[in-house]
């Protein structure tokens, strides 16, 4: 009997469907363990929102990595930060004129753009080795610490929009350890849910670039980006609508951070003999990844505010990004 192979566009939007459900069990269970041990709400934003959102970029670019497929893991990276700063964080402040705190002045987009000035010049031998990625996760860990540091001059407006957020169920106390329990098998299968869903995404994108004759890297760039941007983008639309962005907009930033130093850290580890750098990354995606990275520091600065006009700006440039990014490597 012959067996009938499932279209890869199916298979790919399945994968998204599936690391999607497993991101958010993830994220909620994470954040809800460190919201009850007490973590402060700045730090479970910024460091475990933000990597939990990530989480199908890891998923992803880890699976690609041990497939041999490492320029759709640098390719997604890239996208997904364009995708955060540019379109996602644009749409936002279209819609609402976005508040900047002072911290993401000070710390997080000088740590952003250094960052991104990093993976360029680990990437001009054409190899990201897995010592680099060591460096790498060794500066998040820095980042980190200062985001701790960081934290004990949050506003109480912040902490009350996290506490909301996440730790509402931290109050009952005789529950605790019942909770704590459910909460860690949320997280369990979001991991479980997200390698699954992550292997399936990989696998369909992979068999949509053959058929149609384009890079990994060029899908790792558009719909593998989309795709694993999705929790960042429905977090920041949502909290947009409520007024509550504190929490969205340290997951993006925090998000481009970790997508850099963890995420692809992570997968430099792991990747066996390290990972291609194509030509296109190295002189068009990465350069510019770090110029709408550094961009965001005069944006941020003025008046510490990004305005509606601004905001449409950034949509326009990643549109117009995407349709020279089709018209040129297709």
């Amino acid at each position: 009997m012959e067996v009938i192979e499932p279209h890869p566009f199916i298979v790919f939007a399945g994968g998204v469907a599936i690391v999607l459900l497993g991101a958010d069990l993830l994220l909620r269970g994470a954040a809800r363990i460190a919201a009850m041990l007490g973590i402060p709400p700045i730090v479970i934003g910024l460091t475990v929102v933000s990597i939990g959102t990530s989480t199908p970029e890891l998923a992803v670019g880890i699976t690609a990595a041990l497939d041999g497929r490492g320029p759709l893991a640098i390719g997604n990276i890239a996208g997904t930060n364009l995708l955060n700063i540019l379109f996602i964080l644009g749409l936002s402040a279209a819609i609402r004129p976005l508040p900047i705190r002072l911290q993401s002045i000070q710390l997080d987009v000088p740590t952003m753009i250094g960052s991104a000035i990093a993976l360029i010049v680990f990437s001009l031998d054409r190899v990201l080795s897995p010592w680099e990625g060591v460096l790498f996760v060794l500066a998040a860990a820095l980042y980190t610490v200062a985001l701790v540091r960081g934290s004990r001059r949050e506003s109480p407006a912040t902490k009350q929009e996290f506490a909301h957020e996440f730790g509402a169920e931290s109050a009952r106390a005789n529950q605790r350890h019942a909770q704590i329990l459910r909460h860690s098998a949320l997280l369990l299968a979001g991991i479980a849910l997200t390698v699954l869903g992550a292997n399936l995404l990989v696998t369909g994108a992979v068999d949509i670039a053959r058929a149609f004759g384009v890079s990994d890297a060029f899908i790792g760039l558009t719909i593998v980006a989309v795709g694993t941007s999705a929790p960042e983008l429905a977090t920041t639309i949502i909290a947009t609508w409520r007024n509550d962005r504190d929490v969205a907009i340290g997951n993006l930033i925090g998000s481009s951070i970790y997508n850099i130093l963890v995420i692809l850290g992570l997968t430099m580890l792991v990747a066996p003999g390290g990972i291609e750098v194509g030509s296109d990354a190295l002189w068009i995606d990465l350069p510019l990844m770090t110029i709408v990275a550094v961009l965001c520091l005069p944006v941020f600065r003025s008046g510490q505010i990004v305005s509606r006009t601004e905001g449409i700006l950034g949509v326009g440039i990643y549109l117009a990004y995407l349709v020279a990014l089709i018209a040129l490597r297709t």
